[in-house]
């Protein structure tokens, strides 16, 4: 290792110099990799919902679905605007009062409860569709010129206006999160380190790395708008530790080389490669965990932040050290005493009073565990949004004049004879809390002769193969009721075809609730038994794992339940990943003390001697890199008014500085109450020292037959 680091001191000037003109290409993939900005396109493309999705587009040439509100307006005036909207690009038809019968036609001619959907006092609705899915640029383009168009006296409610104000806010709000994160990292950096341009040179070496990840992203095709958000500042937390390594073990090499500063940093490199890389592995296993998510959110975060881990280790070991080098004068000219005291004294007094750590731990465990498993978790996608929003304020405006909070599609046969589908209309709408449910066959039995509709009005409703309805429910996105309502409404829709299918907004939500619960279970599983496999091999040990492991899922209990005991609700995004998350960021704080605990226990020093010193060498380390994940993901937190990337920022910087106090003060308990286990449950954990003994013992058996 010693000679890699050599070959990387002497090509420093050559890797800089790549390493910046590496930044082209990467800044092109990074402008040019798309962005979906809807959460629900993650769920598994096999799932009813999803292929309902499909035939719409297919059979309809519709994707996404909104309605439209107008405020004051004659009908005239309404009819002049719907013409307008029809000729947005992206829109495919406008469903309204017209598309039925002429505006001069008398409403009379129209059932009662069809006009109170069209009409509520001086508000008007009508349904817009739109040529692609909800997340397409074409469709948040058209949202925008629609909302133009309406001027202040137009509403636009729907998933699609959810998804266009979500996509606004986060590219508002992106940048701004990457210079939070590294402006409470620098002073973090520059209040724990020794040097005042040490903390520049990291951030540089990082942001290319980040830069890197972000533009390879290109390759994906893809990234949703969570990762797009939170990768930069996540791979800035997540990987400021290994620079912070490889500082620390250059400034002790400076002391065994004072006079060759070169030597010194290939022995740097070479500490920081195989410490580093060790470590590393567990927090790739954390990310790759969430591969396993069926919710495909989970994959796509979870490559990109491994990824982003892979780029931060190759950045720290090659293109660090050749800036720390080629800039070492105006390194020396910076350099101070660190400004917070060595903590390492505090060893002694936890070590000493292990027993009361292990009764905090026993105490609150259970407490932790009930609140972990008891935290309320939201599903619905628009409660995390501000309120301010025109998408929320539309939302709102539709439940409160028109009793509508959810509408949902019924797919069905198109061949169904006009008495059927009207039947299913009538049963449909008979459902509790169902607002309306709207057909070409609503109108069947009624004033109006069903071959008197336009065949504008029926081939928006009607394709080769399947009819469109539309099914208002007064029930919110997500709650019970609304999910005990759609499965009651697909009972009555296989009924009559046992093809059809509901779909939308709502049954999309069911369905990630449902395969959500599923995830949390899988990838918690796999998180913990990717990093348990990975701490055996590497210690070569049974017990240690265990105590890890535990140690970190303790850490994670008490982060998850503080907000069932603060009665905050989590978005469900948030429950899933961050366990894992978690897990594999601040597990190395555990490696790191508990690799010095062995190297003690090896060199002959007694478990408290091993277990002091463990800890008073690796706590300052942990302290500074818990505090950097803290401020490059605390400030994230509080800014945000996007409670998904809020809640998920708070949960890491809270959790780093759990995780920093459990392992400081539990850990150090565990292996001293433990260390008999580990020693017997450990493949030659003493190392050196029992060979020595063993050959000792009988050198004395030895002598002793001779002089007897």
């Amino acid at each position: 290792m010693v000679n890699f680091g050599k070959k990387i001191v002497k090509y420093r000037v050559p890797i800089l110099v790549i390493s910046i003109l590496l930044l082209i290409p990467s800044a092109f993939g990074y402008i040019n990799t798309k962005v979906n900005y809807d959460i629900l396109y993650y769920l598994p493309g096999d799932i009813d919902t999803m292929v309902g999705q499909d035939i719409l587009l297919e059979d309809f040439g519709k994707g996404a679905f909104s309605m439209f509100m107008v405020e004051g307006m004659q009908n005239k005036d309404v009819s002049e605007l719907k013409k307008k909207i029809e000729q947005v690009d992206g829109v495919d038809s406008v469903i309204w009062y017209d598309s039925i019968l002429d505006i001069s036609v008398p409403t009379e001619l129209l059932p009662e409860k069809l006009l109170d959907v069209f009409q509520n006092g001086d508000t008007t609705l009508m349904a817009i569709f739109f040529e692609n899915t909800t997340s397409a640029s074409e469709t948040m383009e058209a949202i925008e010129e629609i909302r133009r168009i309406g001027d202040k006296q137009c509403f636009l409610a729907g998933m699609s206006a959810v998804v266009t104000d979500t996509k606004n806010l986060s590219d508002q709000e992106t940048p701004i999160y990457v210079m939070i994160a590294v402006l409470l990292s620098v002073l973090v950096l520059s209040v724990t380190m020794d040097s005042f341009l040490a903390p520049f040179m990291f951030l540089l070496s990082i942001g290319m790395a980040i830069v890197y990840n972000l533009g390879s992203n290109y390759f994906f095709g893809e990234v949703s708008y969570i990762t797009k958000a939170l990768s930069a500042v996540l791979q800035l937390g997540v990987t400021m530790d290994y620079s912070i390594f490889l500082w620390h073990s250059y400034r002790e090499n400076q002391e065994r080389f004072p006079n060759d500063k070169k030597r010194a940093m290939a022995h740097a490199i070479s500490n920081t490669l195989t410490s580093v890389v060790g470590s590393s592995i567990t927090t790739i296993a954390g990310f790759i965990a969430l591969c396993f998510m069926s919710f495909t959110l989970g994959k796509d975060l979870g490559l990109v932040m491994a990824k982003g881990v892979v780029f931060g280790v190759v950045g720290c070991i090659t293109i660090l050290p050749s800036m720390i080098l080629i800039f070492d004068r105006a390194l020396e000219k910076t350099m101070h005493r660190p400004l917070i005291p060595d903590i390492g004294k505090c060893a002694g007094f936890i070590t000493k009073h292990s027993w009361v750590f292990v009764a905090l731990f026993l105490a609150i465990l259970f407490p932790a565990l009930y609140g972990y498993t008891h935290t309320d978790v939201y599903y619905n996608l628009d409660r995390t949004l501000p309120k301010e929003l025109s998408s929320i304020t539309a939302n709102e405006k539709l439940e409160r004049d028109f009793n509508m909070n959810s509408i949902h599609m019924v797919l069905a046969d198109t061949s169904l004879d006009g008495r059927t589908a009207a039947e299913m209309l009538k049963e449909l709408d008979r459902v509790d809390g169902i607002s309306f449910a709207l057909g070409f066959d609503s109108f069947a039995g009624g004033a109006v002769p069903g071959d008197f509709f336009p065949e504008e009005l029926t081939s928006k409703l009607k394709g080769d193969r399947y009819q469109l309805m539309l099914v208002a429910s007064e029930y919110k996105v997500a709650s019970d009721e609304v999910n005990a309502q759609i499965e009651l409404l697909n009972d009555i829709v296989k009924k009559y075809d046992p093809k059809g299918m509901v779909i939308g907004e709502a049954p999309c939500t069911k369905d990630l609730i449902e395969i959500t619960d599923v995830d949390f279970q899988t990838v918690s599983t796999v998180s913990i038994l990717a990093v348990f496999v990975i701490i055996a091999f590497v210690f070569r040990s049974i017990s240690l794992p265990v105590l890890l492991v535990a140690v970190i899922e303790f850490a994670i209990f008490i982060n998850m339940g503080i907000p069932c005991f603060t009665k905050t609700e989590l978005p469900f995004i948030a429950s899933i990943v961050i366990g894992t998350i978690q897990l594999g960021a601040t597990v190395d704080y555990a490696i790191l003390m508990t690799t010095r605990y062995r190297k003690e226990r090896s060199r002959g020093n007694e478990k408290l001697d091993a277990v002091t010193t463990a800890l008073s060498t690796s706590m300052s380390s942990i302290l500074i890199s818990a505090f950097c994940f803290f401020a490059a993901t605390f400030g994230v937190g509080l800014y945000s008014d996007i409670d998904m990337i809020s809640s998920l920022c708070s949960l890491m910087a809270r959790g780093a500085l759990i995780s920093m106090v459990v392992v400081n003060c539990v850990l150090p308990s565990m292996l001293l109450l433990f260390d008999r286990v580990v020693i017997k449950t450990s493949y030659n954990f003493l190392g050196g020292r029992k060979t020595a003994d063993k050959k000792a013992g009988e050198r004395n058996k030895s002598k002793e037959n001779q002089l007897a």
